[in-house]
């Protein structure tokens, strides 16, 4: 039997490693959690927390899971990434996030890779640098959307007006949450919508208190530390800014609308003004054949797997390497600075996690 660790720094690694969990378990493997830097609320009663570093050494877990970009060196077995979304989720929009994707700081044995063209730059490094491996495995937290039998068009009962996910980011510059908040709930009230609602983490606390108190029977407003998965597919369609969780939307094969993102495409519905937001959605709502073409074919660049089974690959992964790939490695630099940094960051982060 093989011990597993998820090393969880951020809210949203709760969703991407649960699927991989689930697959664990019916293998019958064993995992447990490890927090720093965030709540551990989100964690149900049967998932087993390790509170302290003595804890995790002594768990000696096999292989540790992190979808971030960093993890203490010292927790035993091998470290494998398995990133916090889809590798291009920036697509259109060259930025310091592309770059930062493909950068290598050594903390890593075993990097899973969801697309033909992220996996081909992940091994030409891993042949340049020869101290990691990869494997083209897909994204755990992809699973459930993929096996929801209702990809495609909604069956919505008649009557019930079209269902809308609201999501938006935190940064200013391209968050669009405070101007629309006036609009959606005259939107709401009108009856001709349901929204579903949930706001970044780091949103200014004024914009989330005013969400909050546009509930209604036709706004549902969902708390940023609560899973979005599961809720994704009673949706008919998106609105969202620059989050990339509407390319994740756009895996159920159903429209996505924003309001001036920074990430245009034929894959999308952009508007500008507030007043073109209604026609924005009643257009989605008519399911354009050419946008959703646009979406397929975006989905297969950003991930390779359509088939919800990306958590067994992953776990084959972690088996391959530790048979095969384990002790043809090179060494790992020895980056002493780099070390001392996320000792301190881990005494840190662990002071401000929340219980």
């Amino acid at each position: 039997m093989r011990r597993y660790l998820f090393f969880v720094n951020q809210p949203y690694s709760y969703s991407i490693l649960r699927p991989l969990q689930a697959e664990i378990r019916r293998r019958g493997d064993e995992v447990a959690w490890f927090v720093a830097g965030c709540s551990t609320a989100p964690l149900k009663p049967d998932e087993k927390r390790l509170k302290t570093v003595k804890e995790v050494l002594a768990y000696g877990a096999d292989a540790t899971f992190v979808p971030g970009d960093w993890v203490p060196y010292f927790f035993p077995g091998i470290k494998v990434e398995v990133f916090h979304g889809m590798a291009r989720n920036k697509r259109g929009h060259k930025n310091e996030d592309e770059s930062d994707h493909y950068r290598i700081r050594g903390w890593f044995d075993l990097y899973c890779t969801q697309a033909e063209k992220d996996t081909e730059k992940f091994q030409a490094l891993a042949q340049e640098l020869g101290h990691f491996a990869v494997a083209k495995t897909g994204w755990p937290k992809l699973d459930p959307l993929l096996k929801n039998v209702n990809v495609g068009e909604r069956a919505r009962p008649e009557g019930e007006p079209p269902t809308v996910f609201f999501a938006s980011t935190f940064s200013r510059s391209v968050t669009c949450a405070p101007q629309l908040a006036d609009k959606i709930e005259a939107l709401s009230r009108s009856g001709n919508w349901r929204f579903i609602v949930t706001l970044h983490p780091k949103m200014e606390e004024s914009v989330v208190e005013r969400y909050r108190g546009m509930q209604s029977d036709n706004l549902r407003f969902v708390e940023s530390d609560e899973d979005l998965v599961p809720l994704l597919p009673e949706a008919d369609l998106m609105l969202c800014d620059t989050s990339s969780i509407m390319f994740e939307f756009m895996f159920l094969q159903r429209p996505v609308v924003t309001f001036r993102t920074k990430m245009p495409g034929p894959y999308l519905i952009d508007v500008q003004s507030v007043d073109q937001l209604e026609d924005g959605l009643t257009q989605a709502v008519q399911r354009p054949e050419q946008l959703l073409a646009a979406q397929k074919e975006l989905c297969s660049d950003l991930h390779v797997f359509f088939d919800g089974r990306s958590s067994g690959r992953v776990l084959d992964a972690v088996d391959q390497f530790l048979l095969e790939k384990k002790n043809s490695l090179r060494p790992k630099p020895w980056n002493l600075l780099r070390k001392l940094k996320v000792r301190r960051r881990l005494h840190r982060e662990l002071a401000k996690t929340s219980h």
